[in-house]
């Protein structure tokens, strides 16, 4: 048998880091993967999604090429490069990371894995086998989930895998739930021309944002035409020859596609957590703050150990992991500043307490908030819409939080986590000279505001 200092189970963007950051260390690793490296993120979410965004804004952006004094007069779309720039562009960064794995010594073990017990692990692949080790991280996953009646069947009724590589554009994709996933979904097959439908039980799209950001972006959404219905539960999905029917409660709706996007659940079925005693709460692994379960020489990491649902949450959560199993004294993780993004068009990026939040646990804030209608680097770009909101407490001038919704949003965002992490008050935001002509200004003029001390608005 084997032996190995850790073992990671799982090769997303959780797994793979742990692993890399372990040898690093100059520990002997070996990291499990069932399927392709880089798990969802790379193969099916994160990375395919935004290059199939990237068609979509060029898309737009050809058929307003007008406004920047361009004639396009013919153009034609070929869906079938379309997809296969996302596919192509997955599969270059899969190799990346099997590069990465070689130059730094791990071996990467295809197989399904379970925890026989704290320091043996099995692999059922091409060649079953166990290997022992002194720690195990398990960073399986999450998986697309589902409400009785609204179940996928991969074809017509589908979730974020089938969407990112449908044959043909959908006449009319109905789509359950306005999260992030749902949202970038309806942004480009809107740009490619579907009807779009959003159904979202909450009263808000995107209902985790700051309202006046999901009210600005539904009232853009609404403008492409998108039909929007909040506060609406699905019954049940129907099929007949061609077409699904999508009941309501006191409508139907037809159509040919249905993207169901409700959340996620859990990869921990079957990979041996009850053989072993291992705490979960509905599936997701229970940790500490140093991402150990209640098995001391084993780690949960990623979506598998609960929200946020990140990309960029799980691989923080790595490195925690394996720098406490090693004596490094990694500060413990905290979830307060975890920007989140969503990459529609205008993008949608967050950090820290909306409004209503900041209000709700006792804080007098002071609220700023600039149009980029007002900027003049989103002028002379062409993209005007949204703003940026910044919220403060108004004793202290702490940073509580700041709501994006705009162009470059995503990148925008990282200023107000970098800012929060060192404690900045409302004076270093606004003493803090930033360049013109940027968006990035729209910052500085949203904390002005805030202060009643605004310029240019």
């Amino acid at each position: 048998m084997k032996h190995y200092d850790v073992v990671v189970v799982g090769g997303g963007p959780g797994g793979y880091v742990a692993a890399i950051r372990a040898a690093q260390l100059n520990k002997k690793v070996a990291l499990i993967e069932s399927e392709n490296l880089g798990g969802i993120c790379l193969n099916w979410g994160c990375i395919p999604t935004k290059s199939l965004l990237k068609n979509a804004e060029v898309l737009e952006l050809i058929k307003d090429s007008k406004k920047y004094g361009i004639d396009i007069k013919d153009y034609s779309v070929n869906w079938e490069k379309v997809i296969k720039r996302s596919r192509d562009i997955a599969n270059r960064m899969g190799r990346g990371i099997k590069f990465l794995m070689k130059k730094n010594k791990v071996d990467v073990l295809n197989g399904f894995a379970r925890v026989v017990d704290q320091n043996t692990v099995e692999i059922d692949g091409n060649n079953k086998q166990n290997i022992s080790t002194k720690f195990i991280v398990i960073s399986t996953g999450a998986s697309a989930n589902y409400f009785p009646g609204i179940e996928p069947d991969g074809k017509n009724i589908i979730t974020y895998k089938e969407a990112l590589i449908l044959d043909k554009v959908p006449k009319h994709i109905v789509i359950i739930g306005a999260g992030a996933i749902g949202i970038e979904f309806a942004y480009f097959y809107n740009a490619f021309g579907s009807k779009v439908t959003i159904i979202e039980a909450q009263p808000n799209i995107l209902p985790n944002e700051d309202t006046d950001v999901s009210n600005e972006l539904e009232r853009i959404f609404r403008s492409k035409k998108i039909d929007i219905k909040t506060n609406t539960k699905v019954k049940n999905i129907s099929k007949s020859k061609g077409s699904l029917s999508v009941n309501l409660a006191d409508s139907t709706i037809d159509c040919d596609k249905v993207l169901v996007a409700v959340g996620v659940k859990a990869n921990s079925s079957n990979i041996g957590l009850n053989r072993n005693s291992i705490v979960t709460d509905n599936g997701w692994i229970a940790t500490n703050e140093f991402m150990q379960t209640n098995i001391k020489n084993i780690f949960a990491i990623g979506d598998v150990a609960g929200p946020p649902w990140l990309a960029h949450v799980a691989s923080a959560e790595a490195i925690t992991a394996i720098e406490y199993m090693f004596d490094k004294s990694p500060k413990p993780m905290k979830y307060h500043n975890i920007p989140g993004c969503t990459y529609c068009h205008p993008e949608v990026a967050s950090v820290g307490l909306t409004e209503n939040k900041a209000k709700e646990k006792g804080y007098k804030v002071k609220v700023g908030k600039f149009p980029l209608s007002a900027l003049g680097k989103a002028v002379a770009i062409g993209q005007t819409e949204g703003f940026v909101k910044i919220i403060f407490d108004d004793k202290y001038g702490e940073l509580l939080g700041c709501h994006i919704i705009g162009a470059n949003a995503t990148d925008l965002i990282s200023e107000i986590s970098l800012a929060r992490d060192l404690e900045t008050t409302y004076s270093e935001i606004l003493k803090s000279i930033h360049p013109h002509p940027t968006l990035s200004e729209a910052i500085m003029e949203a904390t002005a505001d805030a202060l009643g001390e605004a310029i240019h608005i």
